[in-house]
């Protein structure tokens, strides 16, 4: 494997060589990085002319320069990276400005691929199930409308309906009857197509799923949730429930008993850590606290799997100790929603609840508090994650369900159904695992297409992140920050496209990396 990665290295590292040339001397060659200073009033303009045609060494031609600036790159190797100064940023060094841009980034950038995998995937595999059905009928049409909308265009949507429109909602937060009624109409029209089956079992899936969404919804509206929200614990059972329910399903199936008790035993001790926890999120404020706490419940979903799962103990331990990781994240939120009031009171009253521009609030920020510091981030977070994550979304949709499609018809499916497994248990573990082997390529392609994007999102919402550097760069010719841009997202492409390929030997035995 080492060999297989140096060897894939080195050729990127070609690639990276070749292409880094090439958008050098194109945006070395579009314009002159001084123009504002030749044209200044001030009289120490041909000072700075001077200094700044000495340090960017504008004096030798473009090809010279690349060199130059590639010594700094390598530079790195040792420690001592030197991407020159940005002339845009008020001569601030290069590598400033990208590390203080690209956290923000890629917090933008990984949770709209994760959201986009998961969901697109999902949503992917149960159209493929449910093959020309209504269902499947309507979200092909609505991938196709999404996979075709230009990011900006969403991006101003959800600023109008996703911020100002929801934020005038919780300045009155009422939810007339007909909008309880026809929500739930909605959603149990989704659950009775997605569960299929018979007649039966599709009106009693419409049924459960429309009252219980309609009720939960009444339920938030007399207690007036949403103008003061929490989670407690009423919510953190639910959540954690709900998740369990999730991960069992896709894992085991509620037919296996000993994955069910274990499952049942982490959720218990789950709900039972929930007041201790207060406490240790209290003392212990700090971000590193949530992946302590979400180790240690991992490991103690895998101590219960391995105590109760008898014949079964790998399988049963990884899908306790998966729900014991994941059910940190009702707590978390828990945690973020005590803090609700005390946002609400420092945010500014003209930008709402649901932020429209900027990474974070500046008086939350001085806030030594991580869990209010969370709650800002996401809700600043939410808008920009969206948009990146649809139109994503939509391809994963479709390439999961042409995949899932070719998958079913192999000879091995179908061996497994006459030997009488059960269907989800041909679907998740004989035609799943082959069926993600293309999303896999797509995953890395995708990447760079989503960074791509986030130029665009960013510059909408007015994220400081590494959009708006390489939208300064390009203004101002200034070659140094447009090659920052490019260095930090050539090397997050490349690793993503090594990343496939280990993958591809994960998700199937035969393929070797070797």
């Amino acid at each position: 494997m080492l060999t297989f990665v140096t060897r894939r290295l080195v050729a990127t590292i070609l690639v990276l060589l070749v292409a880094s040339f090439i958008v050098y001397i194109l945006t070395a060659g579009s314009g002159d990085p001084l123009q504002e200073l030749r044209g200044s009033r001030d009289p120490n303009a041909q000072d700075k002319i001077k200094y700044l045609s000495g340090v960017l060494n504008l004096d030798q031609p473009p090809i010279l320069r690349y060199f130059s600036w590639l010594g700094g790159v390598g530079a790195c190797f040792i420690g001592q990276c030197d991407l020159g100064i940005s002339v845009a940023r008020g001569e601030q060094p290069v590598i400033d400005a990208i590390s203080g841009a690209l956290g923000s980034t890629l917090q933008l950038v990984l949770a709209a691929t994760i959201l986009a995998i998961v969901i697109g995937v999902a949503i992917g595999m149960t159209t493929a199930l449910r093959q020309y059905s209504g269902y499947d009928y309507v979200v092909t049409f609505l991938t196709f409308v999404f996979y075709s909308l230009p990011i900006f265009w969403v991006a101003v949507l959800l600023k109008e309906f996703g911020a100002i429109r929801f934020n005038e909602f919780l300045g009155d937060p009422v939810i007339p009857w007909w909008s309880i009624v026809v929500i739930g109409l909605v959603m149990g029209f989704i659950a009775s197509s997605v569960v299929g089956g018979e007649l039966r079992t599709r009106v009693i899936s419409f049924v459960s799923v429309g009252a219980g969404i309609g009720g939960m919804l009444f339920l938030l509206d007399i207690t007036q949730w949403f103008a003061r929200p929490s989670i407690g614990i009423i919510g953190v059972a639910l959540l954690t429930i709900a998740t369990a329910a999730i991960v069992l399903f896709t894992s085991t199936g509620f037919q296996h008993r000993r994955a069910l008790i274990a499952v049942a035993i982490v959720v218990a001790v789950t709900l039972a850590l929930w007041w201790p926890m207060q406490f240790l999120f209290f003392y212990l404020n700090a971000g590193w606290t949530v992946l302590l706490v979400m180790v240690a419940m991992a490991g103690i979903g895998v101590v219960v799997g391995l105590l109760v799962g008898g014949d079964a103990k790998a399988v049963v331990a990884r899908t306790a100790g998966l729900v014991g990781g994941l059910t940190v994240i009702p707590l978390v939120l828990d945690q973020m929603f005590l803090r609700w009031d005390e946002y609400v009171a420092r945010i500014p009253l003209s930008n709402g609840v649901i932020a429209t521009i900027g990474a974070s609030t500046p008086a939350i920020r001085r806030v030594d508090d991580t869990w209010l510091n969370m709650l800002d981030s996401m809700t600043h977070m939410l808008l920009p994650t969206i948009a990146l994550m649809i139109i994503s979304l939509a391809a994963y949709t479709r390439y999961a369900r042409a995949s899932l499609l070719d998958v079913m018809n192999q000879d091995y499916v179908r061996t497994a159904r006459a030997k009488g497994l059960g269907e989800r248990t041909v679907v998740m573990r004989h035609a799943f695992r082959n069926a993600m082997i293309p999303i896999a390529t797509i995953i890395a392609l995708d990447f760079g297409a989503v960074i791509g994007g986030a130029v665009i999102t960013e510059r909408v919402f007015a994220w400081q992140a590494m959009g708006s550097l390489f939208n300064e760069g390009l203004k101002r010719t200034d070659v140094n920050l447009v090659m920052g841009f490019f260095l930090v997202t050539g090397i997050l492409a490349v690793l993503f496209n090594v990343f496939a390929d280990l993958l591809y030997s994960a998700l199937d035995p035969r393929i070797r990396v070797s």
